[in-house]
């Protein structure tokens, strides 16, 4: 049940084609990257310091669960204030120098003019981690879970993990993950206890990438993708075959390829565009083929009062 009393139901599809739904993916991811919201988030970003790696370990070895630092006026600057007593990190920082010098001419050894030169020097500055500030939030543009429940939800992801090239299983995951496909077992794992529409959506991001990106595949074409490509691969694929579904990733999806992709010009997504399209008609055929096996044509999750 979710948050308006609602379930989810699957029910017939109607007017969903690969076109319109490729359409709506570039639509919205590019509708979020140019957004208030996260113009805001990269001005915030861009007023840290890119730290170097002995600073970093200065960083680490003063306050080890530090997350985001920066010096004292950047905070006022966004609207944070050091708390009182707190006790600065001290780091490293260069100074460029410029200094005026005399030499002699080239052509005249008893004439002299003057230069400027800059040299740099390093002393140490502090700051501060975000959690020794308090005031203002920061902008958040993390994907956050998907909440809800489809009706008939065993069936659907039944049919999810039948079309999986690999096998699949749910079990506890560390560090925050939703799911993962390992290349070296050659299998799916699942975080157990997720809603059921971030289960299905992880499902299929995961299968996306059992199909894409999988080692001998990788080998044999010679390809060199970047983690951000695979990554905006998988869940633009997830995100049309839910899509095709009725099942709604916007709020997850776009977040999530915007923070893999390039930030200057998202040419991850443009790129990959026939690969996704291509994937997400797959998928969809299969899925369609094992739904009408179950006795179910053509259907999607729509939203119906419980």
């Amino acid at each position: 049940m979710n948050k308006t009393g609602s379930k989810t139901k699957l029910l017939p599809v109607q007017g969903k084609d690969m076109n319109s739904i490729m359409k709506s993916l570039a639509k919205g991811v590019t509708e979020y990257f140019t957004s208030e919201k996260y113009g805001v988030y990269l001005k915030t970003m861009m007023k840290f310091h890119q730290y170097s790696f002995n600073n970093i370990l200065l960083i680490l070895m003063q306050c080890p669960d530090a997350t985001f630092v920066t010096g004292y006026h950047n905070w006022q600057t966004m609207g944070r204030q050091v708390n009182h007593g707190e006790k600065g990190i001290t780091i490293i920082a260069p100074v460029k120098i410029k200094k005026k010098i005399k030499e002699k001419k080239k052509d005249n050894d008893y004439a002299e003019e003057e230069t400027e030169i800059t040299y740099t020097k390093y002393k140490t500055i502090s700051v501060f981690d975000i959690s020794q500030t308090s005031g203002k939030s920061l902008p958040d543009i993390n994907p956050h879970d998907l909440e809800g429940a489809i009706e008939d939800y065993e069936l659907f992801r039944n049919a999810t993990i039948a079309i999986s090239p690999v096998p699949v299983r749910f079990d506890t995951i560390e560090g925050g993950s939703h799911g993962y496909y390992d290349l070296n077992n050659k299998e799916i794992v699942i975080l157990k206890g997720m809603s059921e529409r971030q289960t299905i959506k992880t499902l299929l991001h995961e299968i996306t990438h059992a199909y894409l990106h999988n080692r001998e595949k990788m080998e044999k074409t010679k390809d060199k993708k970047s983690r951000g490509t695979k990554e905006v691969e998988a869940e633009s694929t997830a995100y049309c075959v839910c899509n095709f579904f009725g099942l709604s990733t916007d709020e997850y999806s776009f977040p999530y390829i915007v923070g893999w992709s390039n930030k200057s010009n998202m040419k991850e997504l443009r790129k990959s565009m026939d690969i996704i399209k291509t994937t997400s008609s797959k998928i969809i055929g299969d899925l369609e083929r094992q739904l009408k096996g179950n006795g179910l044509y053509n259907y999607k999750v729509v939203e119906q009062t419980a």
